[in-house]
């Protein structure tokens, strides 16, 4: 199997040294809008660069992997689905609804594959924590509560790009709950603070926010999500039902710690960020697109999928900036989508 991989900064990096180990992926194809660094990762990794997009088409690829700049992502999913080719596409597809609708029809009318970047899909917390929650463990679910706090903010340039604190960040805590809840978001109510640093007021984002999410069983959750969590790097989810309480993300690296006589210290060697603390899991996920690619399993996240995770980071803008609550009736896009 021959991959081409568009884009090889810091992602694009860790899944090329991904695929070029695997016993099934026989050749990498890499291009990056700088020509140097992909011929760099090529020669390191003993693969073969291209000086562009064009020739990864033209050279002939089995599958292709996009880890560009978001503005991008769309372009190359319709350009890989009208070529008939599988693509793994880091998220978003793009960060609008309009741009999303239009390359996941693309994919429909091509017949072909496209499996998004929701690595948190393929942690092991998150994985018990479904299979908790689906095989009743919790009893009926009442509560989540979700946060995703980073060490350090994001460069001051990649901000007014990003897509804003909801689309960029917290778009992973929405797909995660539907994914572990197996419900729909019905409704949210949103709001932020750019109390922070000035680089945020100037991109229009905030450094902080906090969304209500009700369920369309009834269950209230609550994401909260943070540019500059000085402890470390934060990501848990903890779910509690009328029978027991459960939560992912807690561990001897957990950056909190207790203010109790016998409650446990503070760690000792904190996460530091997503590429540490999800290393297995985007590992996990570029190997099951090969078996997608394959033929050998289902897509574990299409489009749709991740369309439906920008409809609740959209209503959660929306709700920001109006101050009020929003139903996601509201937002374009909405479709049954079945949990695999």
């Amino acid at each position: 199997m021959r991959i081409g991989v568009i884009g090889t900064g810091r992602i694009g990096t860790i899944h090329a040294n991904t695929l070029s180990r695997h016993r099934d992926v026989g050749s990498l194809i890499l291009t990056d809008a700088d020509p140097a660094r992909a011929a760099d990762l090529a020669h390191r990794l003993g693969e073969t660069a291209a000086p562009g997009v064009e020739e990864i088409f033209r050279w002939g690829v089995d599958a292709v992997v996009i880890t560009t700049a978001t503005s991008a992502h769309a372009e190359l999913i319709g350009r890989a689905a009208r070529s008939g080719l599988p693509v793994f596409c880091e998220k978003p597809i793009a960060l609008d609804l309009p741009g999303t609708l239009s390359a996941i029809a693309e994919v429909e009318a091509a017949g072909t594959v496209l499996q998004m970047g929701f690595q948190r899909r393929f942690d092991t917390g998150y994985a018990g924590a479904r299979e908790a929650v689906r095989a009743g463990r919790l009893g009926r679910l009442h509560t989540v509560r979700a946060l995703t706090s980073d060490q350090a903010p994001p460069p001051a340039a990649w901000l007014p790009v990003s897509g804003g604190l909801y689309r960029d960040t917290l778009i992973h805590d929405f797909d995660v709950l539907r994914w572990v809840t197996g419900r729909e978001v019905a409704d949210v109510y949103a709001t932020g603070s750019d109390a922070g640093p000035a680089m945020f007021r100037e991109a229009g984002d905030v450094d902080t926010g906090a969304a209500l999410l009700t369920l369309d069983d009834g269950t209230l959750a609550t994401v909260t999500g943070a540019r500059l969590n000085g402890a470390g790097y934060d990501v848990r989810m903890e779910l509690a039902g009328e029978r027991d309480q459960i939560v992912v993300g807690l561990d001897d690296r957990t950056p909190i710690a207790s203010t109790e006589p016998t409650g446990p210290p503070a760690a000792d060697k904190p996460w530091a960020g997503f590429l540490e603390r999800f290393g297995p899991a985007y590992e996990a996920e570029l190997n099951a697109f090969v078996e997608v690619v394959r033929g050998e399993r289902a897509n574990p996240c299409d489009g749709r999928e991740a369309l439906q995770a920008l409809r609740v980071a959209e209503a959660c803008e929306v709700s920001r900036r109006e101050r009020r609550p929003v139903r996601l009736a509201e937002i374009p896009g909405g479709a049954a989508t079945a949990f695999a």
